[in-house]
């Protein structure tokens, strides 16, 4: 079986059960996003790619800790040996942190609004990515909105200030003004992340009340212009009630305009819950539509320095899956 067959069928299941020996210290935990207040994660790594899995007792698939990071995955009757791979803040090799983890919108996909989370302080964010510094080769920073998005915007500029003395690459993924490229681009961030999620107007605006859709992608255009082709990325989430069709056309609009597409399938949590996730095939032939697209448009993912394009835990990603 090929590695993109595999994480598929791995991405739509979704989780996965741990035994063997204690694995605490690789065990991931996240305060953003659909994952927000779980039970955690692991990532499991064979040879060069990885896939990030949700701890779950009664899922199908169980991976089993030999020591020192040293792993057997065992799914449908097959072993594949392998490793847990150790993560940095959130993921391997980035200390990828969430800002404030709360919001004052209700995205029908997140879990976030209902934690009602703290905001970081300036000095534990750097506190956070001090502790990891000799692990990690990125920053990236994502937050949820506290108060005001311009608000949120300007604390997060203040955080990135703090953090530049490491010297690392910063990628940053946070709701956009129509300015936010521009500051961000101004304080040396090297890539960004605007969100659209849904594959149509309509269903952003079912999934995501309050947010502009059209304000997003005027960000995401202007943040082209600034950082590059294949330097900025939109989330784009398989399982909304979009059609194959209605999802080729938005990751093609997408990749038209330099933008690379992360193709996220749904994680069944919050207004989703009982959903089911997309399935393997639906999963792989999106990542199909995704790599022709891509090339054509001679895009490479593998320039990726930050955030979930270069972790590739939670999706198939072109080049590197």
């Amino acid at each position: 079986m090929q590695w993109n067959e595999l994480k598929a069928r791995l991405l739509s299941a979704g989780s996965a059960r741990i035994s063997g020996e204690p694995a605490d210290e690789y065990i991931a935990t996240s305060s953003a996003g659909p994952g927000a207040g779980g039970r955690g994660s692991v990532f499991f790594a064979m040879g060069s790619h990885r896939v990030k899995l949700s701890l779950n007792p009664s899922s199908p698939v169980e991976i089993v800790h030999r020591g020192d990071g040293v792993a057997d995955l065992c799914f449908a009757g097959t072993q594949i040996p392998g490793r847990l791979a150790r993560p940095g803040l959130h993921c391997p090799d980035q200390a990828f942190i969430t800002v404030t983890e709360s919001c004052i919108f209700s995205c029908k996909y997140c879990s976030v609004p209902r934690l009602a989370g703290k905001r970081k302080s300036i000095e534990e964010i750097v506190g956070l990515v001090d502790s990891v510094k000799d692990r990690i080769s990125a920053i990236s920073l994502t937050s949820g909105v506290a108060g005001s998005v311009e608000d949120e915007e300007a604390y997060v500029c203040g955080v990135i200030k703090n953090l530049t003395r490491f010297g690392l690459p910063i990628g940053v993924s946070i709701y956009p003004t129509k300015k936010t490229p521009d500051h961000l681009h101004a304080l040396g961030v090297v890539e960004v992340k605007f969100n659209i999620e849904a594959a149509t107007p309509k269903l952003f605006e079912e999934t995501c009340p309050g947010l502009d859709y059209a304000t997003i992608w005027q960000a995401l255009d202007r943040s082209v212009e600034l950082f590059g082709k294949g330097r900025v990325f939109s989330n784009l989430i398989i399982g909304l009630g979009e059609t194959d069709a209605e999802l080729a056309a938005c990751i093609e609009k997408l990749v038209a305009r330099g933008v690379v597409p992360v193709l996220r399938p749904l994680n069944p949590v919050a207004g989703f819950a009982g959903i089911p996730r997309p399935s393997p095939e639906r999963i792989r032939a999106a990542y199909l539509v995704h790599s022709r697209a891509l090339a054509a448009a001679g895009i490479d993912p593998l320039v990726a320095q930050t955030m979930c394009t270069n972790c590739a835990g939670c999706d198939l990603v072109p080049g590197r899956d």
